[in-house]
């Protein structure tokens, strides 16, 4: 049975959104704060957390970087659920390794869809367990924990900057159009920014060096 944490502030929310997504058959927790949403991911290893922006104690960013630093958590797929649309507030929550982000107020029938396409994207990565990693001379993608091996020692990524490396170097040279990455890293239920993969690709630059990855500008991205 699939875990999912809700992490929210407001009571009413937290309750409405259990009911809802148990009636599917989740084993659902929940949380009031950042800091104890950290603790209880932690003790139950959730498949899935729905993270609200605004909360006391520790915010989302913060509660979402907290939740990255454990190795154990690498796979968990983070969802902000927030009532806060602006374009710079979600580029926020993708840098702190988001992988998703659903504004409210949002119907439950469109949000329980969106939890069960995010479900079946989990459930296709635990079962394509006979994937190949890409391997090019200096670089090696080791998918179980998500940690990119260089020469110049070890990366660990969140789900999506590994992802996004990990289809680019499947087929060095060859030029993914954003459409292509947008449906295969991401998937095509999943609503994102225009600038999401500027940013991913950004910080990938940042980490593997900016030669690696190519823009060809107006189509896409290549790997080098």
């Amino acid at each position: 049975m699939y875990r999912i944490l809700i992490i929210d502030d407001e009571i009413d929310i937290l309750e409405f959104v259990k009911y809802n997504l148990s009636r599917d058959g989740y084993q659902v927790y929940t949380a009031c704060n950042g800091r104890e949403g950290v603790e209880k991911a932690v003790e139950i290893r959730p498949h899935l957390i729905l993270l609200d922006m605004m909360m006391p104690v520790m915010n989302g960013i913060e509660t979402c970087r907290a939740i990255r630093e454990h190795d154990d958590l690498r796979q968990t797929m983070i969802v902000f659920l927030s009532a806060l649309n602006q374009e710079e507030q979600q580029l926020a929550g993708f840098g702190a390794g988001a992988d998703d982000y659903i504004t409210k107020p949002i119907r439950m029938t469109l949000l329980r869809s969106r939890v069960g396409a995010i479900m079946k994207r989990i459930e296709a990565e635990e079962c394509d367990t006979a994937a190949a990693a890409a391997r090019p001379t200096d670089i090696r993608l080791d998918r179980e924990h998500f940690v990119v091996h260089t020469a110049q020692g070890e990366l660990t990524m969140p789900r999506k900057e590994f992802a996004l490396l990990e289809l680019l170097a499947s087929s060095p040279g060859r030029l993914f159009t954003r459409e292509e990455i947008y449906s295969r890293v991401w998937g095509k239920d999943v609503v994102v920014g225009d600038r999401t993969i500027d940013v991913h690709i950004r910080k990938l630059r940042q980490k593997i060096g900016d030669k690696r990855i190519l823009t060809v500008k107006g189509m896409g991205y290549k790997f080098e």
